[in-house]
């Protein structure tokens, strides 16, 4: 295996690569996004890159940009270890929630992932509905999620919060761990293959640095307790960047995210509430409002106990969000499109201007 199928190269992403090699670009992956530069892991080392300022001035939104995770096209300076992010190859997944803040942009989290972590602490902080949030992006991402309930030493009820948690995480994998013990480390390390990218998603505080130590065998990231006040952890992680593991596997780090903040995400709230999906699908009427119309399966099966009222409630109040979303990024796309072809507009009348000189 080289160094380009360590990173996760497979023949579909050589195939991609293809037009930009025909150009002297070389290949690479970004490993870790800094304000106006990247840092990018190439065959022959690791390249602090910048941006072509076409890329840049092509892109209509932030997801036109480049991600950590991303496979890019790198014009690379004779001599040092420096170069140019020329193109983007297609993802195959992508974890994205709404960027922090009143705008309505999409922010890519992590690129090209196999396997996306949920971690979520065992202490008092377990919380149903924002797994189910997590699970929600996790489904839309196109990678596999698995549940990690990190902790587990601190948890005098295990099995009964795992049973909690399983009821919504339906069949996805849930795993307790524990760093202090090592319980649980040996499963997880079953998905970290040679090739094979695993984001490690969670809130602040939830144990991912330690989990993060645990896998790479020493002191990679910074940890600190939990706070007696509220039984939550610090916040540690700073920036996202990828690791590459002992078994050659790759490790997305993400910093702990305050608010899961949804973006678009048809595919995974069908995914992510199938079972009440499919009660809705037997409902006497089409246009079911699933509240008090007759020959609503959906309340049959509440009123029955098959269905937990909160999470019901919860799959409702997420509809609404991601509706509301949708409507604000059509309008925005909109927007951005129309102010993209005036600009255009107006460089080709400057460019015709001058030439007429």
């Amino acid at each position: 295996m080289n160094n380009l199928e360590k990173m996760g190269m497979t023949a579909e992403v050589n195939s991609l690569f293809e037009e930009y090699r025909s150009k002297g670009f070389e290949l690479g992956r970004v490993a870790l996004e800094h304000k106006h530069s990247y840092r990018v892991w190439l065959e022959t080392g690791e390249y602090l890159c910048t941006l072509a300022g076409k890329l840049t001035y092509d892109a209509l939104h932030r997801e036109d940009l480049p991600a950590v995770g991303d496979w890019v096209a790198v014009k690379t300076s004779p001599g040092e270890l420096k170069g140019t992010i020329q193109g983007i190859l297609p993802r195959f997944s992508k974890f994205s929630r709404k960027a922090a803040g009143m705008t309505t942009e999409e922010q890519i989290v992590a690129a090209n992932v196999d396997t996306v972590f949920i971690v979520n602490s065992l202490n008092d902080d377990l919380n149903l509905r924002r797994i189910e949030r997590y699970l929600l992006l996790a489904w839309e991402s196109g990678a596999t999620p698995v549940l990690i309930l990190s902790k587990a030493d601190l948890a005098d009820d295990l099995a009964d919060k795992i049973e909690l948690v399983n009821a919504v995480a339906l069949g996805i994998p849930v795993i307790a761990i524990s760093v202090v013990n090592s319980a649980g480390i040996d499963e997880l390390r079953s998905y970290l293959a040679p090739g094979k990218t695993v984001a490690l998603i969670g809130s602040s505080g939830v144990g991912k640095s330690s989990l993060v130590n645990s896998l790479t065998g020493f002191e990679k990231q910074a940890v600190q307790g939990i706070r007696e006040s509220d039984d939550k952890g610090k916040h540690t992680t700073t920036h996202r960047e990828m690791i590459m593991l002992q078994e050659g596997a790759i490790l997305i780090d993400t910093p702990g995210m305050r608010e899961v903040q949804l973006w678009t995400s048809e595919e995974g709230i069908h995914e992510s509430f199938a079972e009440i999906e499919e009660y809705a699908s037997a409902c006497r009427f089409r246009d079911c409002s699933h509240t008090n119309e007759p020959g609503c399966a959906v309340q049959s099966a509440i009123d029955n106990g098959l269905l937990d009222e909160d999470r019901f409630a919860s799959y409702k109040k997420l509809q609404k969000e991601l509706a509301y979303i949708d409507r604000k990024v059509d309008k925005k796309a909109q927007a951005d499109e129309k102010r993209h072809w005036k600009n255009i507009s107006k460089d080709i009348r400057q460019k015709t201007k001058f030439k007429r000189k």
